[in-house]
């Protein structure tokens, strides 16, 4: 963290976005003008940046989704006030802009939800531009021009092609959910078995602590029932209906029913793109482009299995939306008559297969990937899902965490351990043996597994068998709740 400027205690984490907007407020250097932060609602962002400007003073502007005249009469209004009072009528975002620099001398100029003003404005960007120029408005001024949105799809533009504001950035800030672990604490859950269950439901959206949920966090592993349905399927909470409206937020979002299909075959399974066009009954042409919009908007991602080439699987980034299509959508009417508790109770096999089982395999991959030398043998390069063939036996062998070396050019791609998880299972020698056949059938394919670990990841235990080879094995690996939280 920057030594000079500490973050206020009242933000939780975001240590090294504070201090990136620190470096950024805080340069020497002429050319730093522009930045550009970004994330999805209820991330924080307005948070962060309110207590940027509080420590480094200027002006923030918080847009609102309008037309052109009415914006420019609201930027007139907080300008004229945050200068000392008087009115600003502007008759273009040409004129407002010489007097905001020319009214704000140094600190933040601080232009929130920025996504509204370019949707009214598209030129605004160009304008912003030539400010920023050399013989722009913004020179007369020592001030520093944050712009910050949460249509992730209209800020990933800004910088990118041929884009006005291409290369003149000095900062691009992602504000991203809490990892798993910041996530267990901040909602104040010590018991690791009821932090994998919050976070696959709410993930680590800060706002869904508080805000949306009153501030009720489940009390015990036994409260966690109770809690899922006087929170999240309790319609009188904001949280009921707001996987709804994270789609809805997406300006590039039209035709809301096929985008809901899409994320629906997602959870539901079927993650490659022919499996999502034979789910929902679609051509593959017909979900391109929702699934680059969806990509765009950090809703999805699109990985690529590395055991077999060209051949790629999309998930859903945000666990709220997994829950919500996965039970939530399906048990819609009950929900709405107000039977929470049939349908909770009626979704019980769906949500520990779909929703806590693969979010847990996505939890032991993020593990994975933070892990240092101490785990593997090496700082991981790599770490995916994915499917090893076995031509033999003609079957697939699932590895839900294949870890991978830093490639190494003129080398075979080292393998340091391939990962079986289990949620709600006690794994026993089964499961390592599924493992070995893998490992065995990779090294075939010129694969490096002379040091590959075999890993068992479970959420449940693992069988006095297991345990035992693994006591006598160093290249047997057992991972469980505590070691993933610790």
């Amino acid at each position: 963290m920057n030594g000079q400027v500490s973050k206020p205690e009242h933000i939780f984490d975001r240590a090294r976005e504070w201090d990136g907007l620190v470096q950024f407020a805080t340069s020497s250097s002429a050319d730093v003008r522009l930045g550009i932060v970004s994330g999805r609602r209820r991330q924080g962002k307005t948070y962060l940046l309110d207590a940027a400007a509080t420590t480094f003073g200027g002006f923030f502007f918080t847009a609102t989704d309008s037309t052109e005249t009415d914006s420019l009469a609201s930027f007139g209004r907080a300008l004229a006030s945050d200068s000392g009072g008087g009115r600003y009528a502007f008759a273009d975002w040409d004129e407002a802009l010489e007097r905001l620099f020319g009214a704000v001398g140094k600190g933040l100029v601080i232009i929130d939800e920025f996504p509204y003003l370019m949707k009214a404005s598209p030129s605004l960007p160009s304008l912003i531009q030539r400010a920023l120029g050399p013989r722009g408005y913004a020179q007369q001024s020592s001030a520093r021009l944050l712009l910050s949105g949460s249509a992730m799809s209209v800020m990933g533009q800004l910088l990118t092609g041929s884009a006005p504001l291409r290369g003149r950035a000095s900062l691009e800030l992602i504000i991203r959910p809490f990892g798993y672990r910041d996530a267990a604490k901040f909602w104040d859950i010590g018991d690791p078995r009821l932090a994998v269950l919050v976070h696959s439901i709410v993930g680590g959206t800060p706002a869904y602590r508080r805000e949306f949920v009153g501030g009720d966090s489940p009390t015990s592993l036994a409260d966690f029932d109770a809690w899922v349905l006087r929170t999240v399927l309790n319609p009188q909470l904001p949280l009921f209906r707001e996987a709804r409206y994270l789609l809805a937020e997406e300006t590039e979002i039209r035709d809301t029913a096929l985008y809901h299909a899409v994320l629906g075959a997602i959870a539901s399974g079927n993650a490659t793109r022919g499996g999502m066009a034979s789910y929902i009954g679609r051509k593959s042409t017909d979900i391109g482009h929702p699934l680059a919009v969806l990509e765009d908007s950090q809703l999805i991602t699109r990985e690529t299995d590395p055991f077999r080439k060209g051949r790629s699987l999309y998930r859903i980034t945000e666990p709220l939306v997994i829950f919500y299509e996965a039970v939530m959508r399906r048990e819609w009417t009950r929900l709405e008559r107000g039977d929470t508790a049939g349908a909770w109770r009626n979704s019980q096999v769906t949500f520990l297969s779909q929703v806590a089982g693969r979010h847990f395999e996505a939890v032991c991959r993020d593990w994975a990937l933070s892990s240092g030398t101490e785990v593997f043998g090496t700082v991981p390069g790599e770490v995916a899902a994915g499917v090893v063939a076995d031509p033999l036996r003609r079957d697939q062998i699932q590895v839900d965490v294949a870890v991978f070396a830093p490639d190494e050019p003129g080398r075979p791609r080292r393998v340091l351990s391939l990962g079986e998880a289990k949620w709600d299972k006690v794994m026993n020698p089964g499961h390592l043996e599924r493992l070995r056949r893998a490992r065995d059938l990779l090294a075939v394919k010129g694969y490096d597994t002379e040091q590959t670990r075999l890993t068992c990841y479970s959420g449940a235990r693992f069988d006095s068998e297991l345990a035992d080879r693994a006591a006598g094995d160093p290249l047997i690996q057992l991972v469980g709740l505590d070691e993933l939280y610790r």
